[in-house]
């Protein structure tokens, strides 16, 4: 679409801020979404490697920013592969799961109470719940802790 007789084009960085105003981009999405607005070889380049040096792109705050919007109704696998789908760097991805894995059993728990809240009561009823767990990131020695505490009477002070 052509711009209105008399409008002016948005800059590239005026896009990258824009962006960045609606919520925490990561320098690869941020290239990999404006890469079709560069004008000039190098252009988009620029533009970013400056707001990254102004602080306005930082790695950090886009974890930050995964873990809580997802880290309530998801494990640390899927949170994994968001992270690593944003073009964050191992080193952070690894820190960020670092910190997520002493509350894993917990938000497990609670993803498990919101969905059945009740232990299964056969062996199709297991292995639906468990399917429900893995898929949202769970791993299987959690899945598995949590299912098997799900039985015991006072299933809050097992976990």
């Amino acid at each position: 679409m052509k711009p209105a007789a008399g409008a002016t084009q948005i800059s590239i960085k005026g896009r990258a801020l824009r962006l960045l105003g609606q919520r925490e981009h990561s320098r690869a999405e941020l290239l990999r979404k404006l890469a079709a607005h560069e004008k000039e070889p190098g252009e988009l380049g620029r533009a970013l490697d400056d707001l990254q040096a102004r602080g306005f792109i930082s790695q950090e705050r886009v974890a930050e920013s995964v873990v809580h919007r997802r880290a309530a109704k998801l494990g640390s696998q899927r949170i994994r592969q968001e992270l690593q789908a944003k073009g964050l760097e191992p080193q952070i991805v690894q820190e960020t799961l670092a910190a997520l894995r002493g509350s894993e059993l917990e938000r497990a728990h609670a993803v498990w109470q919101r969905k059945f809240d009740a232990p299964p009561a056969n062996a199709s009823e297991r292995a639906k719940q468990t399917r429900f767990l893995l898929a949202r990131g769970f791993t299987s020695d959690v899945v598995r802790r949590l299912l098997a505490a799900s039985g015991s009477t006072d299933l809050d002070e097992s976990i």
